[in-house]
């Protein structure tokens, strides 16, 4: 599932080099484990999925991993991280856990929700 992306050519943020100094997993880099907790297949689910995914690839390089969680399918994997809400983005890895809910639409605050940036660290 995880993909390498270059950087896009006149981009302001080089997620290559962020995950440099990002160092605490092996060869330097951090994992991040992240559990997605949708409901069914819903615009909003799917929206949710494909922002996940699309932020995941620019600014976190190939050392993710992505589990989706159909809470339709199995709806008492709700308790293990207390969703109320969904989609609900959990990241268990790097510690502390930390959640985000929405659709993930919102980039600038999906990385600062996940610590993989400082707030104010995009430049548009």
């Amino acid at each position: 599932m995880p993909k390498a992306t270059a950087a896009k050519p006149g981009a302001k943020h080089d997620p290559a080099a962020h995950a440099k100094k990002t160092d605490n997993g092996a060869n330097g880099h951090p994992i991040w484990r992240l559990r997605l907790y949708v409901a069914g297949e819903t615009p909003r689910s799917i929206a949710a999925i494909e922002n996940l995914r699309r932020i995941c690839e620019d600014y976190m390089g190939t050392r993710y991993e992505i589990e989706v969680v159909d809470l339709v399918k199995n709806p008492g994997l709700a308790r293990d991280d207390q969703v109320l809400a969904i989609p609900t983005l959990v990241r268990q890895l790097p510690a502390p856990a930390k959640k985000i809910i929405g659709d993930l639409s919102n980039v600038e605050r999906v990385l600062v929700g996940l610590d993989v940036l400082k707030a104010g660290s995009i430049v548009r």
